[in-house]
């Protein structure tokens, strides 16, 4: 399995002024088989610790933040003798030990020469129950599902996967027809590790949805130990709506959708908490196209979407069939896939804060909108190769920007004030 993010581990083991590193993700997207990668890669010895049902090693950060002293223990729980210059110590599972995070400013300041690194799937659930973050102490690493050309590697297709860094167009456009191929079951079986590695090795879409189906029974059973009461229902109906909100034509997010006369003030909590997990992505509206996008961003407007574009599908009830031959039910729900995609592809594969652009009448609206240093670039999705719209030139002619985007099934096309870019090549971005 590879991932990209290995690169960047590379990166924040060789920096001078390295801190312990906290890496965020949904259950599932592969954290805990990265760091033992990693450190099997990288280091002479892994000093690894999961704090699941570890009520002892727990008990050693309650006490004190002694480094030296939680070096022993780490020494007597692993067999590992940690020695600073070859052992990676990996901190696992750390949202049930909160004087865990909170260890690592004593790391950082006390004990640099250590490598450290930690994660957790529901850090960002702990964080809001009041656990003490190391604000500046650490580095952080968002770890997403796999990205599309992670899944090509993962198919044996790294030569497809290279050519989409490169710049060269027409052998893009000459390979087309395998990217689209691979992108319909990108949509089905999606960047969930485990998912992928399973359809790599047996080539079994059934096998797919069961453990897709299996992934959500287990985000499920979290809802239930952390929440309870109104709180736990409000989670599973936003959760339970989203293929819903996404498959309309206005994906904003409508209360009204998970219950007649909803209003916000109901949800925010559910919404946050989906979003401390992971399991859900906010994409706000903005209400003026000018820099810095932030500054206009509208908190009461948004879209929601979901870790992973097979789990969407998934959730939704798509069959195989239906996605990779595009029947009349992919046809309807083929905006909200194609979108989710493009969202996920954007969070992996770059560093921009995705917005979205609208106004009263939809005239001008943009799926999309990216902040590049001081220009403001509208972005167009279109899931298939017909791309008969007027609201991205409308834009254009009234804002001006220096280039707008439009993500299709065309080929690479460069027509001075638009390029269109394939949904395959999103990396290009």
């Amino acid at each position: 399995m590879k991932r990209f993010a290995m690169e960047k581990l590379i990166q924040w083991k060789n920096k001078p002024n390295r801190k312990p590193l906290l890496i965020m993700g949904a259950r599932q997207v592969g954290k805990t088989w990265l760091m033992k990668e990693f450190g099997k890669q990288a280091y002479a010895k892994v000093a690894y610790v999961s704090f699941y049902n570890n009520t002892r090693m727990a008990n050693v950060f309650e006490m004190d933040y002694d480094i030296e002293r939680i070096v022993m223990a780490l020494n007597i729980e692993t067999g590992i003798t940690v020695t600073p210059e070859d052992t990676l110590i990996v901190f696992d599972e750390i949202q049930n030990a909160p004087k865990v995070l909170e260890s690592l400013k004593y790391f950082c300041e006390e004990a640099s020469q250590y490598h450290v690194m930690a994660a957790g799937s529901l850090l960002g659930v702990a964080l809001h129950a009041g656990v003490s973050y190391p604000v500046g102490k650490v580095d952080l690493l968002h770890l997403y599902p796999m990205s599309y050309r992670e899944f090509l590697c993962a198919m044996k297709e790294e030569g497809l996967s290279s050519l989409l860094e490169s710049q060269d167009h027409s052998m893009m456009d000459t390979f087309s027809d395998k990217y689209i191929l691979w992108l319909r079951n990108y949509y089905y079986i999606g960047g969930m590790p485990e998912v992928v590695d399973h359809f790599a090795k047996t080539k079994d879409y059934e096998g797919v949805r069961e453990l897709q189906n299996s992934i959500l029974s287990q985000y499920k059973g979290d809802f239930g130990k952390h929440v309870s009461g109104r709180e736990l229902s409000r989670i599973h109906m936003v959760w339970e709506s989203i293929p819903i909100q996404l498959a309309k034509e206005n994906k904003k997010f409508f209360f009204g959708q998970i219950k007649k006369g909803a209003r916000s003030g109901e949800f925010e909590i559910a919404i946050q908490w989906l979003q401390d997990c992971g399991l859900i992505y906010k994409v706000n509206k903005v209400n003026e196209p000018h820099v810095p996008l932030s500054a206009y961003k509208d908190l009461t407007a948004y879209k929601l979407f979901m870790v992973d574009v097979g789990l969407l599908g998934a959730l939704s009830g798509l069959d195989a069939e239906s996605i990779l031959e595009g029947n009349s039910i992919f046809i309807e729900f083929k905006g909200a896939l194609t979108e989710q995609y493009v969202l996920q592809q954007i969070l992996s594969e770059t560093n921009y804060i995705p917005y979205y652009f609208g106004t009263e009448k939809a005239t001008f609206e943009q799926d999309f909108m990216i902040q590049k240093k001081k220009q403001v670039i509208p972005i167009e999705v279109k899931a298939e190769g017909n791309i008969r719209s007027q609201s991205l030139k409308a834009f254009y002619e009234k804002y001006h920007p220096e280039k707008t985007v439009r993500f299709s099934l065309l080929n690479y096309r460069d027509q001075g004030w638009l390029v269109n870019i394939p949904l395959y090549a999103i990396c290009q971005l």
